[in-house]
């Protein structure tokens, strides 16, 4: 996140690291900008910050050419800020999914060609068995998936057409915030044969200016999860390689 508080932070410490592959994750609702405000009226609120309701931006953004040419001038801005920073690019990402939008994918692959982008993060989490506790769970996931699912089937196509890298699958949205140690073992025992994202929002405390509808998350469960034993002890028992979005088998 380009734009987030602990930018520079996390910069110096991607730095450090030139083997980690590092993406982007574009901001377009629900945080703050790259432009100042008056450069994009219409996708801020009088802050000065992304409008949070998805729906109303997706509608907007699709009929609008204004509101199209705005967001287009963000997306820009925040893969030249990512540019400035000298890290290589890996893959993309956006937050809350919104390059599910046919709009924004569209500019996420015209706008990304210009900076190098090879991999597209594809928001496709089929349901796992393993994760099922009952009836109701079930329900609930399988709605999700397919509601989703003709938009990543689209997105896929578009993808694939354009030769963008992408994860066949990724686990973690449907139980966002918890991924706990417990859920993380389910998952790595039960991979599909394919490339996973496994998605999470580790920490190793709280901070004062936690998002409301993200103030339930487990950050320091799922900081625990990445590093526990019995996570790599999983994945060397099934023989699980790690690899990043353009890992080519």
């Amino acid at each position: 996140m380009v734009t987030a508080p602990a930018v520079e932070d996390a910069i110096a410490r991607a730095s450090a690291l030139p083997t980690l592959n590092v993406g982007i994750h574009l901001v377009l609702v629900n945080g703050r900008p790259c432009l100042p405000p008056e450069q994009i009226p219409d996708l801020v609120n009088d802050k000065g910050e992304f409008l949070e309701n998805q729906v109303t931006s997706g509608i907007r953004i699709f009929f609008l050419p204004k509101v199209r040419r705005q967001i287009e001038a963000e997306i820009r801005a925040q893969f030249e800020a990512f540019k400035q920073t000298g890290l290589r690019l890996d893959h993309v990402n956006t937050h809350k999914h919104m390059h599910l939008h046919p709009t924004i994918l569209e500019m996420l692959i015209h706008i990304g060609r210009e900076y190098g982008v090879k991999a597209i993060r594809l928001p496709n989490e089929p349901p796992l068995n393993a994760l099922i506790n009952d009836r109701k769970e079930k329900l609930r996931r399988y709605a999700l998936w397919l509601f989703l699912k003709p938009w990543v089937a689209r997105m896929k196509k578009r993808l694939q057409a354009t030769g963008i890298n992408s994860n066949d699958y990724i686990y973690g949205i449907h139980d966002s915030g918890h991924m706990h140690i417990e859920t993380m073992i389910r998952i790595l025992a039960h991979l599909p044969d394919g490339l996973s994202e496994v998605y999470l929002h580790p920490a190793i405390e709280r901070w004062d200016d936690i998002d409301p509808a993200a103030d339930d998350y487990e950050y320091e469960a799922e900081y625990k999860a990445l590093i526990h034993k019995r996570s790599r002890q999983t994945i060397e028992k099934f023989s699980i390689e790690l690899a990043s979005f353009n890992h080519v088998s």
